[in-house]
């Protein structure tokens, strides 16, 4: 099944957040459909940086191809504000198109941007972003790899302007919408009222960020079709690091942990290690 025709079932699609090949396997394995590649959780694993236009296109390239060449479900990938502008866009979606995405999330986004949820953003003008994405839909080969449109005008505009803009962005024809940082769930309902019945729209789910958190059930009753909780495995890793680094600097072994760990070959287990190694075999020759 294509994510298009995901997206056209009644209930919403959860895409947990991944940061490179070895979370995107382990959340493959967890039995989700669709997987979010977020580009503020690459910040901060590669660069252990905050989110704020630090990252580059070919940096969130190179992350995407290793995890498509790991796992086989559709990955919506974070393509921040194409890296610059109209034409910058079009490499970006030819580069991303080209390492597997499924689906390119694009913003609204002065350049350098910052994370959704932080303070201090900036929107360029509406027909910029209208060039951008018109840019962006031209540059797939494939009308397979989605369009997703994110406007980040709340913040500095208001709800009136963020729903006007994402109106002008609908008329673009993109594939889906994301109206980013909406504050209550009655805001989240009057979004979903306006556009949910024309087009897929984008919840995003940040753990002390401005968005209420709901469920994905929940979310799906409001009228969302895709729910992302796209820095979620980066704080959860973060929070157990911090625990396992203080322990061994305290106790100077992993004894302590060993129960919350996996060991050698638990962890070959789920890298699938003999499978690999069986696979060699295949070609050593020896079998001829």
């Amino acid at each position: 099944m294509s994510l298009a025709q995901r997206l056209q079932q009644p209930s919403a699609l959860l895409a947990p957040g991944i940061y490179d090949a070895l979370t995107a396997l382990i959340a493959e394995q967890a039995g989700f459909e669709a997987l979010y590649l977020s580009g503020a959780s690459i910040a901060y694993t590669r660069l252990g940086r905050s989110d704020i236009g630090l990252t580059t296109a070919s940096e969130v390239a190179n992350t995407l191809a290793n995890i498509t060449d790991r796992v086989r479900i559709p990955i919506i990938v974070d393509a921040d504000t194409g890296f610059g502008n109209a034409l910058n866009m079009q490499r970006t979606v030819r580069d991303f198109e080209r390492a597997g995405a499924a689906m390119i999330q694009i913003e609204d986004q002065t350049f350098p941007k910052r994370c959704g949820h932080l303070d201090g953003k900036g929107v360029v003008p509406v027909q910029e972003m209208q060039g951008k994405i018109r840019a962006a839909l031209d540059a797939r080969r494939s009308n397979d790899t989605l369009i997703l449109a994110r406007t980040d005008a709340l913040a500095v505009e208001g709800l009136d302007a963020a729903l006007e803009r994402a109106e002008k962005y609908l008329e673009c024809g993109i594939d889906a919408l994301f109206i980013e940082a909406l504050r209550t769930p009655e805001q989240m309902k009057i979004a979903c009222d306006q556009f949910a019945h024309r087009i897929p729209l984008l919840a995003n789910m940040v753990e002390g960020g401005k968005t209420p958190i709901l469920s994905a059930t929940a979310l799906s009753d409001i009228g969302f079709k895709i729910v992302i909780f796209p820095g979620g495995t980066a704080r959860a890793v973060s929070h157990m690091l911090q625990g396992y680094y203080s322990s061994l600097r305290t106790h100077q072994t992993t004894a302590p942990w060993r129960e919350k760990m996996l060991d050698f070959d638990q962890l070959n287990e789920v890298i699938e290690t003999p499978a690999l190694l069986a696979l060699g075999k295949t070609y050593d020759g020896k079998n001829t």
